[in-house]
């Protein structure tokens, strides 16, 4: 029999009434304590105590969901955010949305703008009806008022807790209605962070702060190349150093396990490596970047997309402009590098993990362990930076395998060095761009050839691994992952490296985009912005190529090509914000616009030179930036994330920089792979458009633009035209 408590009740709200949309969900997804406890859904429950629970299924890794997405349920409900405790939800299927239980792609506000909002609108529905039934009054003789239900006509009061056993008795209704925005108290306010005091006080536990009795740690001393696999290792004085508790051989490299850090480190430098070398054994950049340029010999693209024939336009034209654009690996360097904690038992496994998906967690870790997935349990904490980099489950893999030779609970720790040498990268690209002019310099067409590597092979099978039935027999589930793998980059080819590219914001005719798909092995995946991180650096700089062709104004080259009114109102009021044209006497602007995960970004960056005129560097002093992500429901925390998304890329712009020789990474820590500091970091000004649209992401969108703005400026400056990230300038 299927009891309501079986439903998952989700409300899509229409005009003049709602949609019920009900799904199917296991008995196990509630988290309510006690039969008394109202529970629309496991996202929220009210108890008889006063205790108002929101389940976070987003983590939390500075950028801000547990405020935002709390304020969605607090709006609807009716009650200040600051009285509710947050936690963070455990892995359920009701949390998979719309398969797995992921933070990533800028879409935290985007999945749940419906349902959290459903979510608190129905519970306050259902403590109106029981505060009726209560009081034999008309239900819309009814109000709330921040946790209270009101019949103001007899002055009668009742809070929440009181009535929560009662409305936790009744049948969830069918439709409910949401708050016109006219209406709303906190959506679109300055609510209080939830996760600040924590951070504060110290009191927030990320992953490296998981210490269960009888912990025991281990580091890895890792094979240097990339992709080589281990032939031999000597650890002969390892066993007798103190707090040594074991060593575990791993397919790269060889772990450590002592009772603390410092002493699994100490003893980590005593092991000897062999390996075989890998097909990367031989790659340098040099190599690298000759590889990527033979993809454009080849008689066949792997993807092609466009609406006219540039290549015969250009043939035409006045006047082809060209220029080809590089990007470099990058590493995510998050301020907490990799780790996990595992206890492997008989019968039950915990796991402690800093994960952007923690189902994901679960299901490698039930694989490597024999166990049923609901017999691991996952528990999340706070992330130290994510960036993509832990939507992965490699350090997880990894902990799993060396935590399954101890009956104690095992915390596998990365050092900085081992997180930007063996971690993966946002990839090298390559970029060949062609504009067609007529004799008046206006553009006939555009041309836009890349080389990228597929980024499906990594995600594609773990992924369907989760998804795919746990009944399946594990080498069932691995084969069939294996051969999506396969088929996805066949089919799609590097389909999240066209973000951005191959659909313009701008209006030009005879727009082509073609791409060649290389992977030559190094290990690459998703990047803070993903596609839209180079491609943003391509498009908007060949953009200011074409303005200074046809001898316009940047800003107005662009508006005159934009048919999309959002997009003009974001360049428009980003050219007053910065002042654009005046900067002062040795600075020039450079302007950038640029869409991704929908949301509109225009920054303007104004920069100068310092130093010697041997030794110039670019210097950043103020950053100008208009964003249009519909409906802001915590502006301050919009404003937070395009400042952050801002000093992440300048880092990038200036910095950031990957380098392999003999298939080894060059790079070990901060000081050579560096990050804009506080002396380097510009003035940032930001202003939100308000905006009754659907809101849209805003973790990622602030990256894009910098790049190309920077880039841009120093063009106005100087007249160099970079065209190679990091930004060097030409001695």
């Amino acid at each position: 029999m299927i009891t309501r408590r079986r439903f998952f009740l989700g409300i899509a709200a229409i005009a003049g009434g709602g949609l019920a949309l009900t799904w199917l969900r296991k008995e196990s997804d509630s988290l309510a304590e006690a039969s008394n406890v109202l529970e629309p859904n496991a996202f929220l429950q009210i108890a008889p105590d006063g205790r108002v629970i929101f389940q976070l299924d987003k983590v939390e890794m500075g950028q801000g969901t547990m405020t935002g997405l709390l304020t969605l349920v607090a709006e609807e409900l009716d009650l200040d955010p600051s009285r509710f405790e947050v936690r963070f939800a455990p892995v359920r299927g009701i949390f998979q949305r719309p398969v797995l239980q992921m933070t990533g792609q800028s879409r935290s506000i985007v999945d749940s703008w419906d349902i959290l909002r459903e979510t608190g609108a129905t519970a306050r529905a259902m403590l109106l009806a029981a505060a009726a039934a209560r009081w034999q009054v008309a239900q819309d003789e009814l109000q709330t008022d921040d946790g209270r239900v009101l019949h103001v006509a007899s002055g009668r009061v009742a809070g929440y807790s009181d009535l929560a056993a009662a409305a936790a008795a009744l049948t969830p209704p069918w439709t409910v209605r949401l708050k016109e925005p006219s209406a709303y108290r906190w959506i679109g306010t300055a609510v209080a962070r939830k996760d600040v005091p924590q951070k504060v006080s110290g009191a927030a536990v990320y992953g490296m702060d998981v210490y269960p009795e009888g912990l025991l740690t281990a580091v890895v001393a890792r094979v240097p190349e990339r992709a080589a696999v281990l032939k031999h290792y000597r650890a002969d004085t390892v066993s007798s150093m103190p707090g040594v508790h074991g060593v575990v051989e791993l397919p790269a490299g060889v772990a450590v396990v002592a009772d603390t850090f410092w002493a699994a480190y100490r003893a980590v430098q005593q092991v000897e490596l062999e390996w075989e070398p890998g097909p990367l054994a031989d790659m340098d950049d040099i190599r690298l970047r000759e590889i990527q340029s033979a993809q454009f010999e080849r008689s066949e693209a792997d993807y092609m997309h466009g609406n006219g024939d540039s290549t015969a336009v250009l043939k035409h034209a006045a006047r082809v402009l060209k220029a080809e654009y590089r990007t470099p690996y990058l590493a995510h360097a998050p301020m907490e590098p990799m780790n996990a904690t595992v206890h492997v038992q008989r019968e039950h496994c915990d796991v402690w993990v800093p994960s952007q998906t923690p189902d994901m967690a679960q299901a490698i870790v039930a694989e490597l362990t024999g166990l049923r997935r609901e017999q691991v349990e996952v528990h999340t904490t706070f992330l130290g930076g994510g960036f993509g980099r832990r939507v992965l489950w490699d350090y997880v893999l990894e902990a799993t395998l060396i935590a399954r030779e101890f009956d104690r609970p095992v915390k596998t720790v990365w050092t900085r060095e081992d997180d930007i040498r063996h971690g993966y990268y946002r990839q090298q690209t390559l970029h060949r761009m062609r504009a067609g002019l007529d004799a008046d310099g206006q553009p006939v067409a555009w041309e836009h050839c890349q080389v990228a590597a597929p980024t499906a092979g990594v995600l594609m099978g773990p992924t369907m691994r989760t998804l795919l039935p746990e009944s399946l027999a594990v080498e069932t589930r691995r084969a069939v992952g294996e051969w999506m793998t396969e088929k996805s980059v066949q089919l799609v080819a590097a389909f999240q490296a066209r973000e951005g590219a191959q659909d313009l914001i701008y209006d030009f005719p005879d727009v082509d985009f073609v791409q060649y798909a290389h992977d030559p092995g190094v290990p690459v995946s998703i990047w803070r912005s993903v596609g839209s991180s180079y491609n943003a650096f391509v498009v908007e700089s060949f953009v200011d190529e074409l303005a200074y062709a046809a001898n316009t104004d940047p800003v107005e080259y662009r508006r005159a090509r934009l048919p999309d009114a959002r997009h003009r109102a974001v360049l428009d009021k980003l050219a007053v914000l910065a002042g654009w044209g005046s900067a002062p006497q040795g600075r020039a602007q450079g302007v950038a616009l640029f869409k991704s995960f929908d949301t509109i970004v225009g920054q303007i960056a104004e920069v100068s030179l310092d130093g010697s005129a041997e030794d110039q560097a670019i210097r950043v002093h103020r950053v100008s930036c208009v964003v249009d992500c519909g409906i802001a429901i915590t502006p301050d925390i919009v404003r937070q994330q395009l400042e952050g998304g801002i000093v992440f890329g300048l880092s990038a712009a200036l910095y950031g920089e990957i380098n392999i020789t003999a298939g080894q990474i060059q790079q070990s820590n901060f000081h050579d792979y560096r990050m804009v500091r506080m002396d380097d970091a510009p003035d940032i000004d930001v202003e939100v458009i308000l905006s009754d649209a659907e809101p849209t992401g805003v973790g990622e969108p602030g990256v894009p633009p910098i790049a190309p703005a920077v880039a841009n400026a120093v063009f106005a400056l100087t007249g160099q035209r970079l065209r190679s990230l990091p930004l060097k300038l030409q001695r």
